[in-house]
């Protein structure tokens, strides 16, 4: 019996063991992430340009032992690497700039900032990328444009005044509203489907002087990226794209003034330092003065009228502490038309930006915004007693709050929340006492708009990379306010009064992206994308161009959003170690809760103008073909577009599909930049595009004595094929220690081109029974001299 205790004794001590064995191994394969990951530090700090302290957005720090590992600097300059315990060769690199590598002890989190400088090898040639050098190839995001706005001061534009959403227009997918115009199409989309932002505030509208100008002024900027699909998560209230526009910081080195002289207008730039490496500002100024050549005319509808515009960019920054850092930018630019005192049209953007970045750890950062935005235009009309003054005006204040979390390596989080209050004024009318017009006033409107997001940049293996994310927004129309009722016919049905802060309609939804990139090897990949996107704003506009009184509303009980899914597919591909790149995407949009207007539709100015509207769907599709050279003496790129854009509604053209306005076949553009020294670098471009869609008149008939058009398909023609042939000739003068400056000659269709800018049809004067086209342009040969210059 002892013997069988014993032995069974010993089993229970070996069965013990053994179990204790098998925990112990189990316990110690689940504690190794937990150890390894107790012996992971971080090493974290910012990244900027030795010469005025300004953040290097997009810099990278890769880790010279271990291929394919490395961190990309945001918007801020911020950088976070986390790795195990170890010894570490950093290299910081920007394009443009030397290269620093610095061996590191990684044996705690340690904050390591360092400052770039320019490479002067490079500074002889042009470079067109702010970018690394394979970063079109090895990016997770397809369809995205960035633009250094000092690559881009020898392109030729009109007037010679350097403008990056000019420049824009001429990359694939992105084409100009019209000739000389600021405004702008993406894949399809209308103009009030681009989100343009200006140091995250909302830019109505972005174009001076009928938009021959752009309201960015490039001496003020600093980075420039358009989103043209796979839109993070971070961005919402737009259906197409999003054009982010960063301005310059200021140089917190030393003072310097900057600016230009041209034949129609100038501009001035200072920045200096608030605190020596600690804070700085910058102020920049624009202005035209067309006006005053207008005075020397002895007639008096010309030196009694105005045309001008000016501009005033704003921004300074200053460092708390280590770990908080405070920004305040701002813009104010304005527009002034007017013939004598009998007609005036004067428009305008103000934006404000107050922004506290602040390090709560090595891996999580913080961005908090206070955002204000205003766009008003006003119209005068007669003189004296006999004179009214209608105005509109679009008014938003945003809240912002976003996070980034670098959890490790392979996965970095963003998340954060918005939201927006608007009000929307739609027209007033002040008339003089005396005046046979009564004033009168449409109610304005007050809307919630917002929303909460999650994102996450995930590198699965080094092939493989994804960036995928969820938006929520919402969208309250809230009273004081009437909300209608309409027949299929625009007649009102019915009207209902709501109380102030009373909830009349709300909308919401779930916006989904994702963006993927498989790397065949480090010279070509092929991306995917989709994504989703509500917009709650809308343009209407019956004008062919974009024009300063085009009426902005918001989504209400019968104008529902827009919502768009996009999907695209790209391949890319490097040759001649990075010095040429070449893309092809292929993108379809499904476009829902479209917007237009009835033949005859009156939009301004109308309380009910929800009644002048009808609902529908769109698609849009197309092919984009990309090649640029990067590197060496002569660069450039050339880009072509194959694409459709439609529209279907059942009120037009018989429910059956026609051609947006934007619909335009073919889009070819080639620029190219030649360095002929070190001081002289001449510049060309050449577009052509296939017409706009178009409505003209389908025949006429007499009534009453009077020959009246009728229309029978909306956008059923044709604008002529459009092409056109710009060059510039930049001469850099000395550049000594404390001063450089630089001569630019530029010629706008050189070759004289007559382009359509419109076509008119009227009775011939010999044979009034025949009705004539009559084709208007605009500009045929348009020469400009700007001198720039730089007190350093």
């Amino acid at each position: 019996m002892e013997t069988v205790e014993i032995l069974l004794r010993h089993q229970i001590i070996k069965q013990t063991k053994t179990m204790y064995s098998k925990f112990k191994t189990l316990l110690i394969t689940l504690l190794i992430p937990v150890i390894t990951n107790a012996q992971k530090f971080t090493v974290s700090g910012s990244l900027k340009d030795a010469s005025n302290g300004e953040d290097l957005i997009g810099a990278t720090v890769t880790v010279k032992e271990l291929p394919g590992v490395g961190a990309a600097a945001n918007v801020y300059g911020f950088y976070s690497l986390t790795l195990p315990q170890g010894n570490y060769s950093l290299l910081f690199q920007y394009i443009g700039y030397t290269r620093i590598e610095e061996r590191i002890t990684l044996d705690k989190n340690i904050t390591l900032n360092k400052q770039l400088s320019q490479n002067t090898q490079l500074l002889n040639e042009v470079v067109v990328t702010a970018e690394r050098e394979n970063s079109n190839v090895t990016s997770t995001q397809a369809s995205v444009v960035k633009l250094d706005p000092k690559s881009i001061e020898t392109i030729p534009v009109l007037f010679g005044e350097k403008d990056i959403i000019k420049t824009m227009q001429l990359t694939p997918g992105v084409k100009a509203a019209g000739e000389g115009n600021a405004g702008f199409y993406v894949r399809g989309g209308g103009i009030d489907q681009n989100l343009i932002l200006l140091d995250e505030a909302p830019v109505y509208n972005a174009s001076h002087l009928l938009g021959f100008f752009s309201v960015f002024n490039s001496d003020a900027l600093n980075d420039v990226t358009l989103y043209k699909s796979s839109i993070p998560a971070q961005y919402s209230g737009r259906a197409s794209s999003v054009l982010d526009v960063k301005m310059k910081e200021g140089n917190n080195k030393r003072a310097n003034l900057s600016g230009g002289i041209g034949l129609i207008s100038s501009r001035l730039t200072f920045e200096a330092p608030i605190v020596k490496e600690k804070g700085s500002f910058i102020i920049s100024a624009r202005r035209t003065y067309a006006d005053a050549f207008l005075k020397l005319s002895s007639d008096t509808n010309y030196n009694k009228s105005k045309i001008y515009f000016y501009d005033l960019n704003f921004k300074a920054n200053y460092s708390l502490t280590q770990k908080d850092r405070l920004f305040l930018s701002g813009y104010f630019g304005r527009d002034v038309l007017g013939l004598r005192n009998r007609i005036g049209v004067d428009w305008g953007n103000a934006t404000g930006t107050v922004r506290w970045n602040h390090l709560y750890s090595e891996r999580l950062f913080s961005n908090t915004s206070f955002i204000f935005s205003n766009y008003d235009y006003k119209f005068k009309i007669g003189e004296n007693n006999n004179s009214l003054t209608a105005k509109s005006s679009i008014r938003d204040w945003n809240v912002k709050q976003d996070f980034s979390y670098f959890t490790n390596n392979s996965n970095a989080i963003k998340f954060g929340a918005n939201g927006i209050h608007h009000t929307f004024l739609p027209g007033t009318i002040d008339a003089e006492e005396g005046s046979n017009i009564k004033s009168s006033s449409i109610d304005k409107r007050n809307d919630l708009e917002g929303g909460i997001y999650l994102e996450n940049e995930q590198n699965v293996s080094q092939k493989i990379s994804l960036q995928y994310g969820i938006r929520y927004s919402f969208f309250n129309f809230i009273g004081q306010g009437t909300a209608y009722t309409f027949d299929s016919g625009g007649n009102e049905i019915s009207h209902t009064e709501y109380q102030k802060g009373k909830s009349i309609k709300s909308y919401g939804g779930l916006e989904p992206r994702i963006s993927g990139r498989y790397l065949f090897n480090e010279k070509s990949s092929i991306k995917i994308a989709y994504n989703r996107n509500y917009q709650y704003l809308h343009l209407l506009s019956n004008s062919t161009t974009s024009s300063p009184t085009d009426l902005w509303i918001a989504s209400s009980n019968i104008i529902k959003p827009q919502i768009v899914d996009q999907y695209s597919l790209g391949y890319f591909r490097n040759f001649k170690n990075n010095k040429f790149e070449f893309s092809v995407e292929a993108y379809y949009k499904d476009l829902q809760n479209q917007i237009d207007y009835r033949n005859g539709a009156e939009l301004v100015f109308n309380g009910t103008v929800e009644s002048q509207l009808v609902f529908g769907k769109g698609k849009a599709y197309g092919t984009e073909f990309y090649l640029k050279k990067t590197k060496g003496k002569l660069t450039g790129w050339i880009s072509y577009t194959l694409s459709r854009s439609l529209r279907k509604f059942d009120e037009i053209n018989n429910g059956k599909y026609f051609s947006a306005r934007q619909d335009r076949i073919h889009d070819l553009s080639i620029v190219a930049m030649y360095s002929l020294s070190t001081k002289l670098k001449v510049s060309a471009t050449w577009v052509f595009n296939t017409g706009d869609a178009v409505t003209f008149p389908s025949g006429r008939y007499e009534s009453a004595g009077m020959v009246v058009p009728y229309y029978t398909e909306r956008n059923g023609y044709r604008m002529p094929n459009y092409h056109r042939f710009d060059f510039a000739l930049t001469w850099y003068r000395k550049s000594t220690a404390t001063y450089e400056s630089s001569w630019n000659f530029s010629v706008f269709n050189a070759y004289g081109r007559h382009n359509a800018y419109s076509i008119d049809f009227r009775q011939n004067k010999d044979n009034p029974a025949v009705t004539e086209a009559v084709r208007t342009s605009l500009f045929s040969f348009v020469p400009s001299l700007t001198y720039n210059f730089k007190f350093k």
